[in-house]
């Protein structure tokens, strides 16, 4: 890999060069990779105008992408998005690959007039480093909570 690293926005021709990243992506959070459906599931997304998807690439070839979801704050009244899954190839890792996937998001938000964006991440994930040194912050003053169905 050369540190010489570009990003832009993924479109539908990009599926199947997302897809083995995806399934990676899933694996750390101990989901089994499915390429089949994963595949289908970013070409619906992407079709239906449900997310936004940045790779990055090196060499020609994609080495990391992050994926946003759009989201509506009543407190704000107005538009947010969710960094929802952001992965680096190891190999890419260090070479500040990350940084530009979330520098091209924070972009995306200021471009979408978004009012903020947010996201969540494993309490083990080493990527915590990453998006504090990139300015975003840890909230200290709402909790998360979910309920499976």
């Amino acid at each position: 890999m050369t540190d010489r690293v570009t990003v832009r926005r993924a479109d539908r021709g990009d599926v199947d060069r997302i897809v083995p990243l995806f399934g990676a992506y899933r694996e750390f959070y101990h989901q089994e990779p499915d390429p089949a459906k994963e595949r289908t599931y970013l070409t619906e997304r992407m079709e239906w105008g449900e997310c936004a998807i940045f790779v990055a690439e090196s060499d020609g070839e994609v080495v990391g992408f992050t994926l946003l979801y759009p989201l509506f704050t009543s407190v704000t009244l107005g538009p947010t998005w969710v960094l929802n899954d952001l992965y680096v190839r190891p190999e890419a890792r260090r070479h500040g690959v990350g940084r530009l996937l979330l520098e091209r998001a924070r972009e995306f938000g200021k471009e979408t007039s978004a009012h903020y964006l947010t996201l969540e991440t494993a309490t083990d994930n080493p990527a915590q480093r990453l998006y504090e040194a990139a300015g975003w912050k840890k909230d200290t003053a709402f909790l998360h909570y979910e309920l499976t169905l």
